[in-house]
């Protein structure tokens, strides 16, 4: 695709306006290729001009602009000269467009658990020319007109209501203006649960074979939906603008969900085969209410290019979290997002690819997409609550309510929200903006005191910020100490300074563990002293606050990351505080954290057995002790298969026998059982392929695919190898099984000499995958396994290249960062045998 840059963009919208969109699609035409006819009519301030159309079409057949047909010499590349623009225009492309396997543009998947063919638009980021010919830019709305050609049986959801009448085409309504990249179409034999509330039509759909879980599934997500709708109306004063509102679940999907208006796509794997635990469903409510909270921040209101992306995402971020709490059950929300989504960010904030929330440079598409990350997402979401901090809540749903008025159906910028933000405020917000929003980096934060005869003398919160991107962020924050399962202190402050003394808290007993931002308030590095670290085996699981204890265990997993907390430490944690934890998020994401990231990375080869063998027994009780079929149990029985070294259970797990409640028939978990036996060279290929035989689904075969290409043996890495990298038909989501699987090994020597064909192979992907898919492809390949300096170095040289797509880029420069991370933690906390040596 040609990289659209802002230069050019601007300049294309300061030339046009554009009025209308009719699209023509015809599906009936084969799995692989599809018709395309889009019909454009737009205005040009300066007659004569010329400009461009983006379109990336196997044939076109015919271009006209104002009746005149366009010779072959106007497509050059992706990119469709219009010349002597009038001041009226309307220009017709005809092409025949390719069905995506990379879930960009127009993907087609087959279910192999049926045969059915499922058709879904997913035109995020710059993927719209893939389906018609458009002008491809977020400051170009414009109404659509869809008409869709699809096979019998088949059922056609949009932006606009469908509806077919006898055997014509189905048609859907016109929109309202929508950006290029919202537009979807989904097709195929989905099956649906359908709805009303305050009277908005709604519906769920899943493929053919999810019927049975959509069917015992729907009704909670509904009830989410309409509670979204009616906080989201309340707090806003607009009602939503688009129509009915439909949730697609669809196969092979590279996001989490995608706000298209009226007509959301989530990713399948949400609706749940199996078991399912507490933070599994509030994870999916979680993204039903960010999603909707998109028809606000994003779809009715857009940015104007994607330096402003936040716009979209951390408000749909920060108000997902907020309506769980305030409107559902999930009144935890805030716990989970600490858990899952701000380690994410602070993760993010760590790489030398960080950048400011707004603002961050996008010059071009290609640079804007690396820029969906953690920063975009939680980061934001956190500069928003302390925004909310600082001006007053009142203050902030005035200042939305009067921005969404301002620029409904239109585009807006970071000057646009802040003066909004300042109108209903009375306050001038372009200090805290420059810090906050215009600079990167975060604050680290710790508390230092000084003790006489048990008690403290003295006290201050100390602010650090980052060397490499100072500014002046004031805090809203709480400090706590604890002891004897007690709270000895509790501090509400704004700190303003780099050292802030706290004369509250002098004269206090000393506390076993201290917690700046102990309530989660901010975005920052919290400290923890070697006291409270040494304190947490007997004290963490006594600390009655949940946002506390996520808050702690955020802050080793980042202090093990810097090489300040030796992981051993926080591995005696787990073991001491883990059993007894009665928040399902921070039970569930401690574990995954532990087990995918702080064991593989941070300890060295000879100590993983013996520490897995520690989840794997701490798990085993969680298991034991709990209610049979409760999420804990549930939880802690994934654990237990993930990591247990005992052959005779996994061998029975695996096919289905002496499961653990509520497990029974749970193909998923059984996956589970078959991936660790597989990692471990107990199940060869032919096993794998008979618990693939009791599971012929898009889950099943990429679970087998996994586990293939986690054996620890040559010719199964070779193939697994092959199959990635090869210019074959693999989906996006296959491509993703086999890079997760293919460094899960013990046997280092055996992957060593792909490292260098990471760097030769992974890059030339580029030629027949998206960037979207190919960032998390680039990632999850990167040989994070072997850490040594070896493969950081080898990193360093491949980033003298030229030729690397942005995707590929971001991806090694985050990836050598991670690896680095674990690099120094290793040099700095050898295993004992080679200390004492």
């Amino acid at each position: 695709m040609a990289n659209l840059t802002r230069v050019e963009a601007a300049a294309r919208a300061a030339l046009l306006d554009v009025t209308a969109y009719r699209i023509e699609l015809d599906l009936d035409r084969g799995d692989r290729t599809f018709e395309s006819t889009a019909t454009i009519t737009f205005t040009c301030r300066e007659p004569g001009a010329s400009t461009f159309l983006d379109l990336r079409a196997e044939s076109v057949h015919e271009v006209t602009l104002n009746g005149k047909p366009l010779g072959a010499e106007a497509l050059d590349g992706d990119r469709l000269t219009l010349p002597d623009l009038a001041p009226d225009n309307e220009v017709v492309v005809s092409a025949t467009m390719r069905y995506s396997r990379d879930g960009q543009g127009l993907h087609r998947a087959v279910d192999p658990a049926d045969g059915l063919h499922y058709v879904y638009g997913h035109l995020f980021l710059d993927a719209a020319p893939r389906v018609f010919g458009c002008f491809d830019q977020p400051d170009l709305k414009a109404p659509f007109d869809v008409q869709v050609t699809a096979p019998d049986g088949w059922t056609v959801v949009g932006n606009g209501a469908a509806r077919r009448e006898a055997d014509g085409p189905w048609r859907l309504a016109t929109t309202r203006p929508l950006a290029t990249y919202f537009v979807t179409v989904c097709a195929g034999p989905y099956a649906t649960v359908a709805d009303e509330h305050d009277g908005i039509p709604l519906a769920i759909h899943a493929r053919a074979s999810l019927r049975e879980p959509l069917a015992l599934q729907a009704g909670q997500m509904l009830e989410v939906t309409k509670a979204c709708f009616d906080y989201y109306h309340s707090l806003f004063g607009l009602r939503y603008p688009f129509g009915e509102y439909h949730q697609v679940f669809v196969p092979e999907f590279n996001a989490g969900a995608m706000e298209n208006p009226g007509c959301v796509t989530f990713r399948d794997q949400m609706i749940f085969r199996g078991a399912t635990t507490r933070q599994q469903v509030l994870r999916r409510s979680n993204t039903i209410a960010h999603e909707m909270a998109h028809m606000w921040f994003g779809d009715l209101v857009t940015m104007r290019w994607w330096d402003d992306l936040w716009l979209n995402e951390s408000f749909a971020e920060y108000m997902a979290h907020r309506t769980l709490v305030a409107a559902t059950e999930f009144d935890e929300a805030w716990v989970d997002a600490a858990m899952s989504r701000k380690t994410w960010g602070y993760a993010a904030e760590r790489m030398p690819s960080t950048h400011p929330v707004a603002g961050a440079a996008a010059p071009n598409v290609e640079t804007a997409l690396q820029n969906f990350d953690g920063i975009s997402y939680a980061k934001g979401s956190s500069v928003l609550r302390q925004l909310i901090a600082y001006i007053g809540d009142g203050a902030f749903i005035a200042g939305l309510t009067a921005y969404l008025q301002a620029h409904r159906f239109g585009n807006a910028d970071l000057a646009d929200f802040l003066e909004a933000m300042e109108e209903a405020s009375g306050q001038d917000l372009d200090g805290w903006a420059e810090g906050w929003l215009r600079a990167a980096g975060l604050d680290a934060l710790s508390l230092r005191t000084e003790v006489e005869q048990g008690r403290i003398s003295e006290a201050e919160l100390v602010r650090t910020p980052p060397p490499a991107h100072h500014a002046d962020r004031p805090h809203t924050i709480d400090v706590a100490g604890f002891a004897d399962g007690g709270e000895v202190f509790r501090l509400h402050t704004t700190i303003t300074a780099d050292r802030t003394p706290l004369p509250q808290i002098v004269g206090r007993p000393v506390a076993a563990v201290v917690v700046p931002n102990a309530s989660d308030l901010t975005w920052a590095n919290v400290k923890l002293d070697a006291s409270s670290v040494g304190a947490l085996p007997a004290e963490l699981a006594r600390i009655d606050d949940a946002a506390t204890r996520a808050v702690v265990w955020t802050a080793l997993l980042d202090g093990v990351s810097l090489a300040e907390v030796d992981p051993r430490a926080m591995l005696s944690v787990f073991e001491a505080a883990w059993a007894l934890e009665t928040n399902d998020s921070i039970l569930g994401s401690v574990a995954e954290l532990v087990g995918d990231r702080v064991i593989p990375a941070f300890l060295h080869e000879s100590e993983h057995e013996a520490a897995r063998a520690v989840l794997a027994r701490v798990a085993q009780g969680v298991v034991t002790g709990s209610r049979p079929g409760s999420s804990r149990a549930l939880t802690a029985a994934r654990v237990v298969a993930a990591h247990t070294g005992d052959e005779g259970l996994l061998e029975r797990w695996a096919v289905g026998e002496a499961l653990p409640a509520g497990l029974e028939g749970d193909s998923d978990f059984r996956w589970i059982a078959v991936g660790n036996l597989a990692r471990r060279g107990l199940w060869d290929d032919g096993a794998i392929d008979r618990a693939l035989a009791l599971d012929q689904t898009i889950q099943g075969r990429l679970n087998a695919l996994q586990a293939r290409a986690s054996r620890p043996d040559a010719d199964a890495k070779a193939w697994a190898w092959q199959e990635l990298t090869a210019a074959g038909e693999r989906s996006n989501h296959e491509m993703n099984a086999l890079a997760l699987g293919f460094w899960q090994t013990r046997e280092l020597d055996m992957v060593r000499p792909y490292v260098s064909r990471y760097f030769r192979d992974v890059p030339a992907l580029g030629h027949r995958v998206g960037e979207d898919a190919l960032a998390r492809v680039a990632s999850l390949s990167y040989p994070h396994a072997v850490v040594e300096r070896s493969v950081t170095a080898a990193t360093a040289h491949a980033l003298d290249r030229d030729d690397l797509s942005g995707a590929v880029r971001r991806a090694m420069v985050d990836q050598q960062a991670l690896l680095l991370e674990a690099v120094r933690s290793r040099e700095l906390f050898p295993p004992a045998e080679q200390a004492s040596a």
